[in-house]
């Protein structure tokens, strides 16, 4: 079982091109079930034709009555779904155990955004005549002004900035590339900070091919991304989330709001599927309700 699961996760990374968070994710998803498989049916480790589903349904039903959260239980029957057919496919199994089992229905919950206004002021926020300001404005003005996620904003090289057609070159998931253009103000800001990215490489004595860099002439961390973007959005807004999703959240709002087709914000976004964009649409007419309940003289009588 445990070579199959190698073989699986290989498989992810060399033919399927994921990325190395959800291989992570898919490796522990399926670690905790080789465990479950070890304690509770030992013998199926070996005689895998005999998994039917309802072992499957025994290793959720464990996991909810652990208390956790049915959208995590969502995501491992996806990653076993997705294993057991790796092995149909390679003759291993003669049929996915998993594929029948009906999903939990996770409650969505709409995404979190932050109002024009109160975006305007994070975007003031850095101060520019530093190395860490001017490298901060242009990771805000990306964030909001292309809505590209983290994992992309840090994989940013130089060379994917195109200032002449203000596009940049960014590698999503599954390692897609797609080609999305940034705002002036933003290209003011990669101006403004290549004068002091050039200065850090020189005294780091930097090979380094990102855009984005720490002090030390490295490209930036997922945790140091997080961290920064809390500060600023903690300076100019009350949300509960802080994080880099609610900048790429409001810039897929803010278009839908101002009249931007879906189809061109889903390519805009590298989201597979148009029922993942959807949901800010459903954003977008929550905004409008509340504003009529609130504004209307009738609305609530």
């Amino acid at each position: 079982m445990q070579k199959l699961i190698s073989a699986y996760l290989s498989y992810l990374e060399h033919e399927r091109n994921f990325s190395q968070h959800t291989i992570v994710s898919y490796a522990h998803d399926l670690a905790q079930y080789y465990s479950f498989l070890k304690e509770t049916y030992p013998v199926l480790i070996e005689s895998h034709d005999d998994t039917d589903n309802g072992v499957i349904r025994d290793f959720l039903g464990l996991l909810l009555d652990s208390g956790l959260s049915k959208k995590s239980v969502v995501r491992k029957l996806s990653s076993l779904r997705s294993f057991y057919k790796f092995l149909v496919r390679k003759k291993i199994m003669r049929q996915n155990p998993a594929l029948n089992i009906v999903t939990p229905k996770v409650e969505k919950k709409l995404p979190q955004f932050v109002d024009v206004g109160s975006m305007e002021k994070i975007l003031a926020l850095p101060e520019t005549d530093t190395f860490p300001g001017a490298r901060d404005s242009v990771m805000l003005e990306l964030f909001y002004g292309s809505g590209i996620r983290r994992a992309e904003l840090i994989g940013l090289d130089i060379d994917d900035v195109d200032e002449r057609s203000q596009t940049i070159k960014v590698t999503g998931k599954g390692n897609k590339q797609r080609i999305i253009p940034f705002t002036k103000a933003a290209k003011k800001s990669i101006q403004h900070y290549l004068v002091f990215r050039k200065e850090i490489v020189t005294q780091s004595d930097s090979k380094e091919h990102a855009l984005l860099l720490n002090n030390k002439g490295s490209r930036m961390t997922p945790s140091s991304v997080n961290t920064l973007v809390k500060k600023y959005l903690s300076g100019a807004t009350e949300l509960q989330k802080k994080s880099p999703h609610v900048l790429r959240h409001s810039f897929a709002t803010h278009l839908l709001d101002n009249g931007a087709d879906i189809l061109a914000v889903k390519e805009l976004l590298g989201h597979e599927s148009l029922s993942t964009t959807q949901i800010y649409t459903h954003v977008t007419v929550e905004r409008l309700k509340k504003i009529y309940q609130q504004a209307h003289p009738k609305a609530t009588s």
